[in-house]
């Protein structure tokens, strides 16, 4: 199982290395059974985050050949004040440190992500998976309309106005859609990847070694509606 992690300019470092820690010690224990790197849609580069000007090298190009798995984070900056209006940040030319959120996951849609994330999506054979913003990502390009998902608690609002169902739940598991929520949950998200797809004693075994255990119920529309308690 070969998992890529997209990597854009402005993404969360946590959103990334966590999921990634997770999944390379599942290799690991696996005897090699996951392979993870990270990638741009652009190819090999320097790829600086939203946090400080922290930089990670994506050592791959977004390839759907390879990948069984996409995961997508979300971005680091300043969520603002409900009156700030992002458009202006949009079109100002130089990057700046601190930028809105907004803008910074609004900038994606300029790149290729978008219509290779809609490829992804489009094949039964991959699984594309978020952390925190990076469900917005997919939101914003208009791949989630009616899809359940899951998002940062202050981006809810934002994923269900975009036709997805939001949910408010740690992970919410969609099928080949696999959400998490805040940007801790990537590590929970890199878990349950390796118990769905591999298996719940690679899995423990990573839990042990990471001394996290995994949070919440896994969200899925199955079993009986629950009544308002």
């Amino acid at each position: 199982m070969h998992i890529q992690i997209v990597l854009f300019d402005g993404f969360d470092p946590l959103d990334v290395i966590a999921p990634y820690e997770v999944l390379y010690a599942g290799g690991s224990a696996s005897d090699g059974a996951v392979s993870v790197e990270l990638v741009t849609a652009e190819g090999p580069r320097e790829v600086v985050s939203g946090t400080g000007g922290l930089a990670l090298h994506a050592a791959g190009t977004l390839d759907l050949e390879r990948a069984d798995i996409l995961v997508v984070p979300g971005a680091s900056g300043r969520v603002g004040e409900p009156s700030e209006v992002p458009e202006e940040e949009v079109d100002a030319g130089e990057r700046k440190q601190d930028e809105l959120i907004p803008v910074l996951l609004g900038r994606t849609l300029t790149t290729d992500l978008p219509a290779l994330l809609k490829q992804a999506m489009d094949d039964p054979h991959i699984t594309v998976a978020t952390v925190c913003g990076g469900s917005l990502v997919l939101a914003m390009a208009g791949l989630l309309e009616g899809r359940h998902a899951t998002t940062h608690h202050m981006g809810l609002v934002m994923l269900d106005a975009t036709g997805a169902h939001a949910v408010h739940a740690r992970i919410v598991d969609d099928g080949d859609l696999i959400t998490g929520a805040g940007v801790t949950s990537g590590l929970d998200l890199g878990l349950y990847l390796l118990e769905r797809e591999v298996g719940p004693r690679i899995a423990h075994a990573v839990e042990e070694l990471f001394a996290h255990e995994r949070r919440g119920t896994v969200w899925r529309a199955q079993g009986p509606t629950p009544i308002t308690l």
